[in-house]
């Protein structure tokens, strides 16, 4: 190919894709790719701590996947999932079973419907959604034990939330980081299962980053994409791990390159976030649980109006009477996401500051049942008195707390009553995050709430007894086989 010149001269110009084939091993080994690659094929001895806060988060993600198997969306994609093929590799829980990756699709989507899964703040990743089932899909299939599935577990958290770091925030204003960055945590949790050498290693992270997608523009509408990216994600791992076990090669600079995830998905990378003290930091344990089942960039907001409530008395009624105004101040990439003033759907308060805001003072609790679809009608809240509330909040960015993020997730909130009162509570970490955490038995009892009123106490009690000793599980497929048996036996006696 040709071009003309100034000059009126003609110069070759490259084409794309050139004859000359790409060095797929020594360019690659100066990227943070191949660094992190050759990490993953073979991590150092990971410490019993790292490994307890994997489990942490397999105990969080566990609960939020059994409770959210039986919910419309997830029914769907099980549906689908059956009509991808006959497997009985692993186990789509409340529907069966399924080939590794339909079960990684199925278990993905379940695990991120209630709004209640994990949250990393440096990343702003959901990564128990596609890095555990995608990690147990594979450890099921090749049965594998438990102490296999935790140290995937641990890998596939370190690439995903490091990728993260890497890319956030401007990748956020148009991508979700579940469905884009997680693949590669997904991709490497799969790929450590399968013990995949650097190279293939490399590959299966090159595949996974091809098929990165999730675009935030579902949030318009309240669509279901949203559940479907983390699902698409743990799927696309798998796929990514089987595809280089055999040979298929990945994009050598999928991170790096000039035309490759950094440079086509942020405005701004920070490449060496991604190796940075690459086996002495371990980003599991920097994760964060929700303790509220809406959008996390509105938990320290919620936080903070819970404890004005509680240290003052304040009741409904008293609230109604006597509060003039809220005030709340938040950062810009966080109100992006939650600025929905009048939701008229369950799916469209999650992710309204103003509605989770006003329910928290108004009943003391932000769960599942503030999320009911009779809440909710064409004209908005049907219930007046919060309807009332609503109107009476005023939410606001401020840039001072924009700078703030994503190392903090801040928020401001003044309360100014009746008899001009102000009163004024704030936060810059939400509970459950790192420096602001909860307990393991807190986050049992979180587990309890979520799966026994659903699926049944000897149900909870056989998966919380699951996790708890995942060491001593020798193949998975025959634990996780027997827990949805019990799982189905329960829904057939409620039918």
């Amino acid at each position: 190919m040709r071009t003309g010149r100034m000059d009126g001269k003609e110069t070759p110009m490259a084409h794309p894709e050139a004859d000359v084939a790409p060095d797929h091993s020594s360019h690659a080994s100066l990227g943070a790719g191949a660094m992190l690659a050759t990490f993953l094929a073979d991590p150092p001895a990971i410490p019993e701590a790292v490994i307890e806060d994997a489990r942490r988060s397999i105990l969080d993600g566990l609960g939020s996947l059994l409770a959210g198997s039986l919910e419309p969306q997830a029914q769907m994609i099980q549906q689908v999932v059956r009509g991808l093929g006959q497997s009985g590799d692993a186990t789509v829980f409340s529907a069966g079973a399924s080939s590794a990756a339909g079960a990684a699709l199925a278990n993905g989507v379940a695990t991120h419907i209630l709004e209640l899964d994990d949250i990393h703040k440096g990343s702003t990743i959901h990564a128990a959604a596609p890095v555990i089932p995608a990690a147990l899909a594979v450890a099921e299939r090749e049965h594998l034990g438990g102490p296999a599935f935790l140290r995937a577990v641990v890998l596939g958290y370190e690439a995903a939330l490091r990728i993260g770091e890497a890319v956030n925030p401007s990748h956020y204003r148009h991508w979700h980081p579940t469905g884009t960055v997680a693949t590669f945590g997904a991709a490497a949790a799969a790929g450590h299962l399968l013990t995949l050498g650097a190279s293939q290693m490399l590959d299966a992270l090159g595949s996974a980053g091809t098929q990165a997608a999730g675009l935030w523009e579902f949030n318009a509408s309240g669509a279901m994409s949203k559940t479907l990216h983390p699902g698409k994600a743990a799927m696309n791992g798998v796929l990514s791990a089987d595809l280089a076990r055999l040979g298929f090669t990945g994009a050598a600079t999928i991170l790096e390159g000039p035309r490759g995830f950094f440079a086509a998905t942020t405005a701004h990378s920070e490449p060496g976030r991604v190796t940075d003290r690459l086996g002495e930091i371990w980003k599991v344990s920097e994760n964060g649980y929700k303790l509220y089942s809406c959008c996390g960039h509105t938990h320290t907001a919620i936080d903070a109006v819970l404890g004005l409530r509680s240290e003052h008395g304040w009741t409904a009624e008293w609230l109604l009477e006597h509060l003039r105004e809220v005030r709340l101040l938040t950062y810009a990439p966080g109100w992006e996401i939650v600025s929905e003033r009048w939701p008229v759907t369950p799916y469209q308060a999650k992710f309204s500051l103003s509605y989770v805001v006003s329910v928290a003072l108004l009943e003391g609790a932000v769960g599942l049942t503030q999320f009911g679809a009779e809440r909710f009608g064409p004209d908005g809240v049907r219930d007046a008195g919060l309807a009332s509330l609503l109107k009476r909040v005023r939410p606001a960015v401020s840039e001072d707390l924009t700078t703030m993020y994503p190392a903090a997730w801040p928020a401001r909130v003044e309360i100014e009553l009746q008899d001009g009162q102000v009163l004024r509570a704030s936060g810059d970490f939400p509970r459950g995050n790192q420096e602001n955490p909860v307990s393991t038995a807190a986050l049992e009892d979180k587990f309890r709430g979520l799966v026994e009123p659903r699926l049944g106490r000897a149900v909870t009690e056989v998966a919380l007894d699951l996790v708890r000793h995942l060491e001593r599980v020798a193949d998975l497929s025959v634990a996780c086989t027997e827990l949805n048996t019990l799982i189905l036996r329960h829904l057939g006696e409620q039918a």
